[in-house]
């Protein structure tokens, strides 16, 4: 306050406790995603633990369609995991670089789905030219290793991923659905994230 009562400006130096309390969490983000880049599984589902819903929103508005919404939430988490030693927090913010992924591929997906529409459209007409497809096979093929590398799992490894990751289950849940203690599920998880890590040729 000062002498006559009123009370000080606050001092720009010293941001609001509620905008020192997101920088923090960007920080921490950050710092997540630099152990993800290390090969740290636990980083990795901290970071999906943060970030899964906001990714899902924004690719929901993007795709509209739940299941697929769903499905491309999936492969962001994944790119997130394969490529976290690209991002560099002096470029921009870790929510900033994980939201631009998940809109990329969300506008991928829709790009998608209408190009193949058209590919039917075209084959109802007897016309396809061969550059596109050309990039009809190269627009699909990045799921397809996904998928394939999903596949690759033991039957217990893809059925923990798929209740963690996809259905959004925390580890406790996971072993309370699946009646095996919580460390179990954690080294099912981590053998899975490394088995996915070779599968999509992420470089150690």
């Amino acid at each position: 306050m000062t002498a006559s009562g009123s009370q000080e400006p606050r001092n720009a130096a010293h941001p609001a406790p509620a905008a020192g309390a997101a920088a923090r969490a960007g920080q921490d983000l950050a710092a997540q995603i630099a152990l993800v880049a290390r090969g740290d599984a636990a980083a990795f589902d901290a970071v999906f633990e943060k970030m899964g819903p906001s990714v899902f929103g924004v690719v929901k508005r993007v795709i509209r369609d739940p299941a697929q919404s769903e499905e491309v939430t999936q492969e962001v988490m994944l790119e997130v995991w394969r490529t976290a030693a690209k991002f560099d927090a002096g470029r921009g913010s870790a929510v900033a670089w994980v939201m631009t992924l998940a809109h990329r591929r969300a506008v991928d997906r829709v790009r998608s789905v209408q190009a193949e529409s058209e590919r039917e459209r075209r084959v109802a007409a007897a016309d396809i030219p061969y550059d596109e497809v050309i990039d009809a096979v190269e627009s699909s093929f990045e799921r397809e290793r996904v998928r394939r590398c999903l596949n690759s799992l033991t039957e217990v490894q893809r059925e923990s991923v798929t209740l963690a990751y996809y259905r959004g289950y925390t580890y406790g849940q996971v072993a309370s659905l699946l009646g095996v203690p919580t460390g179990t599920v954690k080294t099912r998880m981590r053998d899975a994230l490394i088995r996915l890590r070779d599968c999509l040729g992420v470089a150690q």
